[in-house]
Formats: structure tokens, sequence, C-alpha cells
């Protein structure tokens, strides 16, 4: 049996326009996902405080949650800084250096506890 190609107009990657945004360094964002909590927290503090504001620690992994879908500019900074989107808990989450090789059934929050990074600050 014959598998039919569909022709659908869309193109690779290599072949898609330059969007005039930098391109993601996947070698440093292999590093940036080895980071710890502590350092991955420093980072965007010091880096991007905006994130730092939204990120929720949820045992060593960090999660940032937004209220509608972030710009593509966005996506592609915390895609950087080695955070990844999770469909499942509508979150960008970072491994900070402890990966699972299968997703969890149960809710992280209430097993590992959580909170948020700013809170935690002094003023």
């Amino acid at each position: 049996m014959k598998t039919k190609h569909i022709i659908s107009g869309l193109k690779s990657r290599s072949e898609q326009p330059d969007t005039g945004l930098p391109r993601i360094d996947f070698a440093s964002r292999r590093l940036n996902r080895r980071m710890s909590t502590s350092a991955l927290l420093n980072l965007l503090r010091r880096g991007a405080p905006r994130f730092f504001e939204l990120a929720e620690v949820v045992g060593r992994w960090v999660w940032i949650q937004f209220e509608c879908e972030p710009a593509v500019e966005t996506r592609r900074q915390l895609a950087q800084l080695g955070f990844h989107w999770n469909a499942t808990r509508q979150a960008w989450q970072h491994p900070c250096g402890v990966y699972r090789d299968a997703g969890v059934m149960f809710d992280p929050r209430r097993k590992f506890g959580s909170y948020f990074a700013a809170d935690m600050m002094l003023p």
C-alpha cells in the first residue's frame, strides 16, 4: 500500500523565512537545563526579573505560568534559558538538572511542595 503525501504548503525550518529574532543556541540551552534551582533563580532575578516574579519552585524544578499565551520572543527567551512547555500543566518548566524518564500522573506540588521565589526574597 502506498502512502499518500499531502502537500500542506509548510516549509522545513531551514526554508522558513527569518523572523529577525535571534536563534536558540541549543548547546547553551542544554547547559542551562543542568543549572541548579538556586543558580537559575539567581540568573532570573538578575537577567529576567519579569520571569523571576512568576517563578514557582516546585520541588527542585521551576515553573512559570502566564495568564495568556506569551509572545514569540518571550517563548524563545524561556527556551534559551532551558525551559520547556508542558501542555498538561500549562506551564513552562525548567528541570534544574533533575530529569525523569516519564511524566508523573500526580500533581508534583502536593508531593514536593511549592513556593514563589519572589515571595522568599527579603525586601
